[in-house]
């Protein structure tokens, strides 16, 4: 087979016609041209298959040993019965069975070696060898860990007195049998019927003669076995699976078997990678006599693409999901067959289905007449005029007509031919009898593929023509995000990023311009001068006036924005309240799974304390101390963020917004719930939200950078606190080493530089400003400066009481030890998911205090009342706070 253009025919007759060359045509883009096959494909796959093989296996393992463990009754009487059945066994059975088996054991493997190679196909020989070796290594670990550090109920379930020596065990894992079933399942011998008949009786003889010999246990044969299979499926998946995808000559091959007589064949490449799994390889075959065909193969290896994300979908959203992640090739064939037959009697235009064959164990496809034409993607914008929009929209009625999803109407699965009919294809991932969720999606995908071509008004206007104002009105709770295809919510955060830094532009741009007095005249001439203060304010103003002018006219909606404003227009009583259709957000899970680790950590250092006594002879006027501490918190947050505010802001009710900030970051993450709040404070108190972003920012820029600083200096003081000399301690040095590793590793990798560098500038640009500013107001300057500081102050007093309520002299330690652990306790909970840092604060903090120096007695219970004080308790008065903020429009 040879690749090649387009039919010379039809230049706009096949699927992306424009990435097509025409033959006629010597300056046409080049498409590789490979003799006999298909083009270069990888030669290894990671399938995920056998990544949920390796995950059950060692879930296997885990159960095996627990009910080892915990069910040492059962194991004893299991194995018994075993011994007392086999027992009876004769003698020359035994002999012959244990003979066979040892010989066997050996030879089969080898066979089928001989057998590969034969076939060159050595790579699976060496899969099958490195996990051999993998497998006994893994052996010889078990056996170290049942013979030193494994509970005796597990030693004893794996193991007992040899026959040849009763002071010695028996191996609780066969090291010659695990990589015997490593070797043989890497090779996939399973997958070969005669193969896989010798395999399971070697095994069973083997295990029959070493149990009867009394060589082994019922448990340590299980435990081989699934050791030897976990690591062979490990091993496949770390280095990958020879790629077994059908080549062009079997795709020619296969159709010749359904009654075609093909000529060429050309690939037709997708248009969005990250979906071409779900849509299958694409050809263009010409035939001896007849027009040409379209077809598409799906193999094993393609329909594994975006497994994982189907996966996610599926358990992450409510009242539908994408199709099966564990889909069969069987299945996948009969559903495309399916909808596309639904899809031509609904009276929609689409491909019509004519052939369906299987091209061997690994792969199928699915054969249809010619439709010829464009993508929506590749027409250029002259070419979509509004009947073809309406055109487009009477397609997709006729499907739900019939209660037919789509599922996928991106621009690529919009077809135009050459008469300008519209055509829908990819209906591989439809759905029949389609609820009323999924039909309205469908409608909102499309408004967003339109939108993205010829805008919303445009969008807007057609679907209201044909499907009529109450239909697309009812789309609008499904107008979000997540409800869209990958590549349109990749499209759309991409233009966000440009709209985002073309107001950021505007805004520099504007507060470049409004300086020109202020490069006149520098702060210390203004000092000399002492102009008049109405002035200087009038200057400040009309600054202020014109960045917010810039901002506005910079300010642009998003696309889902002006769509629904466009569906207003037509029905302002539209529900536009997105529905809920996250099942479970990534953010709630990994704040369940840091809770769980966090509480487990916990329990464990909690149950060895006795709290009766602990609160007996506990100081309760350090207790008092750390209540107002933790109370004299909120007013350094307040002056923390108001030294960075030029801007008039009321002191006491800004007081009550870091009270209410207490309630908030219950509900968020500790590095998100506080800033969310302070931004929308500051513009509920007359700040203008881009001016009320910087200042927020400039808040925690500087408070990062005391933070930091604060850290090293109560590290070096820790570390000098119990020498005479001032070297600092090993600890500090290691972090500073840690610190520049990292900053060379960030500054070295591509990648990383270009992350870091956006992220910062993007920064810069708004805080930046803002901080100049402050710097003109002293005032303001040593506010936010001495709030940060006193904030830090009053936690790191707060945490030194609660030591003191529970402790005594001799299990005291350094205000700088506990401001060390403090601060990195904090640093931790900032970057962790949990809201308020639950989980991964507690256990910072009582690992910090047990390592210098406090009992685990004093440390648990310490941090345990700190955290009451500073997070649990403040919930009820910031809730309070927050709702009275609230009727007060303050929030």
């Amino acid at each position: 087979m040879k690749q090649q253009g387009a039919h010379p025919e039809d230049t706009e007759g096949t699927p992306d016609a424009s990435s097509r060359p025409d033959t006629a045509d010597p300056g046409a883009a080049h498409i590789d041209e490979v003799e006999g096959d298909e083009p270069l494909l990888p030669a290894r796959v990671h399938r995920p298959s056998d990544l949920m093989r390796l995950l059950a296996g060692v879930l296997a393992v885990v159960v095996l040993l627990a009910i080892a463990a915990f069910a040492h009754g059962t194991t004893s009487g299991l194995e018994q019965d075993i011994t007392k059945g086999t027992g009876q066994a004769p003698d020359l059975l035994i002999k012959i069975a244990g003979l066979a088996s040892s010989i066997a054991i050996l030879l089969v493997p080898v066979a089928f070696a001989i057998e590969r190679l034969i076939k060159r196909d050595g790579l699976r020989i060496a899969d099958g060898v490195l996990a051999a070796v993998l497998a006994h290594g893994v052996t010889l670990a078990t056996d170290l860990w049942v013979a030193r550090a494994a509970p005796d109920s597990i030693q004893e379930a794996l193991t007992q007195p040899s026959p040849g020596d009763i002071h010695a065990l028996t191996d609780p894992v066969h090291g010659y049998l695990a990589p015997v079933i490593a070797y043989m399942t890497a090779v996939g011998m399973s997958r070969r019927p005669r193969w896989r008949a010798v395999l399971w009786v070697v095994l069973l003889l083997d295990a029959f003669s070493m149990l009867v010999t009394g060589y082994t246990t019922p448990f340590s044969i299980i435990l081989t076995v699934l050791i030897g299979w976990t690591v062979a499926y490990g091993t496949l998946y770390a280095v990958g699976s020879p790629n077994v995808r059908p080549t062009g000559r079997t795709l020619m091959a296969g159709l010749r078997t359904v009654g075609f007589r093909p000529v060429t064949a050309s690939r037709v490449e997708s248009g969005d990678a990250s979906e071409a799994g779900d849509r299958g390889r694409r050809y263009f075959v010409t035939l001896e006599d007849g027009g040409p065909l379209d077809v598409t193969v799906v193999d094993r290896e393609q329909q594994a693409q975006g497994f994982f994300y189907r996966a996610w979908r599926n358990l992450a959203l409510r009242g539908f999901a994408t199709r099966s992640s564990l889909q069969s090739l069987r299945q996948a064939l009969e559903q495309e067959a399916l909808l596309a037959y639904a899809a031509i009697a609904a009276g929609a235009n689409a491909p019509k289905l004519i052939a369906t064959s299987e091209l061997g164990p690994d792969a199928v496809m699915l054969v249809y007449e010619h439709s010829g034409g464009r993508t929506l993607d590749s027409l250029p914008d002259e070419e979509i005029t509004d009947d073809l929009l309406r055109d487009t929209w009477h397609q997709v009625r006729a499907l739900q007509s019939r209660r037919i999803a789509h599922r996928r109407l991106v621009g690529d699965a919009i077809l135009v031919d050459r008469s300008g009919t519209v055509i829908l294809t990819d209906l591989r991932g439809g759905e029949i009898a389609a609820g009323d969720l999924l039909l309205r999606m469908d409608t909102s995908q499309l408004l967003v593929t339109l939108g993205l071509r010829v805008g919303a008004e445009r969008a807007v206007a057609s679907a209201l023509s044909v499907l009529g104002p109450d239909t697309v009105a009812d789309c609008l709770p499904m107008l979000q995000p997540i409800a869209l295809s990958r590549s349109t919510r990749g499209t759309l955060r991409q233009l966000a990023r440009e709209r985002a830094e073309r107001e950021r532009e505007a805004v520099l741009e504007a507060y470049r311009q409004s300086k020109p007095a202020r490069a006149e005249h520098g702060p210390h001439q203004v000092v000399l001068d002492k102009p008049d203060k109405k002035a200087v304010r009038a200057e400040q103003r009309a600054e202020k006036r014109a960045v917010d002018e810039a901002m506005e006219e910079a300010r642009e909606e998003d696309l889902l924005t002006q769509i629904r404003h466009e569906v207003l227009r037509i029905r302002p009583q539209a529900p536009v309240e997105p529905a809920r259709l996250e099942r479970v957000r990534p953010r709630t899970l990994i704040s369940f799974i840091a809770g769980a680790i966090g509480a487990y950590f916990l329990l464990t250092q909690l149950t060895h304390i006795e709290f009766g006594p602990l609160v007996e002879n506990a100081e309760w006027g350090w207790v008092a101390a750390a209540v107002l501490f933790s109370a004299a918190s909120y007013v350094a947050a307040a002056m923390a963020l108001l030294g960075f505010v030029p801007e008039r802001v009321p002191f006491v009710r800004t007081v009550a917004a870091q009270v209410a900030g207490s309630f908030v970051k219950i509900v968020a993450p500790a590095a998100v719930g506080g800033v969310a709040l302070n931004t929308r404070f500051l513009q509920r108190a007359g700040v203008r939200p881009g001016l009320a972003v910087a200042s927020v920012g400039a808040s925690q820029l500087f408070g990062l950078g005391c933070h930091i600083l604060m850290l090293l200096a109560f590290g070096y003081l820790t570390g000098t606190e119990k020498t005479p000399s001032l070297s600092p301690s090993r600890t500090v040095i290691g972090g500073l080493l840690t610190v520049a590793v990292l900053v060379l590793v960030v500054t070295s990798v591509p990648f990383l530089r270009k992350f870091v560098v956006t992220r910062v500038r993007s920064l810069f640009a708004g805080v930046v400003p803002r901080m100049l500013d402050v710097l003109q107001r002293p005032q303001k300057l040593v506010t936010g400066i001495g709030g940060m500081l006193l904030l830090t102050a009053c936690f790191v007093m707060c945490l030194d009481a609660s030591i003191r309520a529970f402790g005594d002299e001799t299990t005291s330690v350094s205000i700088a030890s506990v401001a060390v652990v403090f601060l990195a306790g904090n640093a931790l909970g900032s970057a962790a998911p949990t809201p308020g840092g639950v989980g991964a604060v507690e256990a910072t903090l009582t690992v910090g205090l047990i390592a210098v120096g406090l009992p685990k007695e004093v440390a648990a219970p310490a941090v345990l009342l700190f955290r009451l004080l500073t997070l649990w308790l403040p919930v009820l008065p910031g809730w309070l706070a927050f709702n009275h903020l609230t009727r007060k429009a303050a929030l």
